[in-house]
């Protein structure tokens, strides 16, 4: 009855991960991280900027009830991308696959406890092996939050193209609401990632080894 216990910890766990995982992915792809208002008439063009990890969205008004929005994506060709976000964006990358691979193992060992296939060694280091995964892509995660409000903070500018009609520097800038997602994404990484480390086969549980017939 405490295998399985354990074993239902793991599978919460296990959910908890692939929520986390999602909500760093879903990151990837939002623009929102840093948003940047155009206001001053030597801007050229005035309104606001989502500048995100892949992708740079404008929103020009028009009226009072439209906008326009236009947006450009990177490549890992684009010199003009600072420092920052091509760190964060292998940051994010590496936290993704780090996540998809610790899932695996956690699985591998979920298997092996319902089925009853208990090798304590290898079932244990498959949930430890992906916990260490897990809290190394919940890491990953922060440390791109992190870079990025130390960027905002210190009010850096982005030598974007011309053509994209963005500033240097805009009037003033804020974290955008991908942050929060952000911050969640990595809490829940390193809360599976700890949870999974976390567990041990119960000592009164005999592993006996496979005996081939001859």
């Amino acid at each position: 009855m405490a295998m399985f216990k354990n074993a239902n910890c793991q599978a919460a766990s296990f959910s908890l991960n692939t929520l986390g995982w999602i909500l760093s992915m879903t990151c990837m792809g939002l623009a929102e991280w840093r948003v940047w208002h155009m206001e001053s008439s030597s801007a050229p063009s005035r309104g606001l900027a989502c500048i995100g990890m892949w992708k740079v969205c404008t929103y020009q008004p028009n009226s009072l009830h439209s906008r326009n929005i236009e947006c450009h994506r990177y490549t890992y060709s684009d010199t003009y991308l600072p420092l920052d976000i091509r760190i964060a964006q292998n940051l994010l990358l590496a936290a993704s696959l780090l996540g998809v691979l610790g899932k695996v193992l956690m699985v591998m060992g979920l298997r092996r406890v319902y089925a009853g296939q208990l090798q304590k060694d290898t079932t244990c280091n498959l949930f430890f092996a992906s916990g260490v995964l897990s809290v190394v892509a919940g890491a990953f995660i922060f440390t791109a939050v992190i870079w990025n409000h130390h960027s905002v903070m210190n009010e850096e500018g982005i030598h974007f193209p011309p053509s994209f009609q963005i500033p240097f520097r805009p009037d003033r800038q804020e974290m955008g609401s991908t942050v929060p997602v952000a911050v969640l994404a990595a809490f829940l990484m390193l809360l599976s990632g700890l949870l999974t480390i976390s567990f041990q086969l119960p000592p009164n549980i005999h592993v006996y080894p496979e005996v081939s017939q001859v």
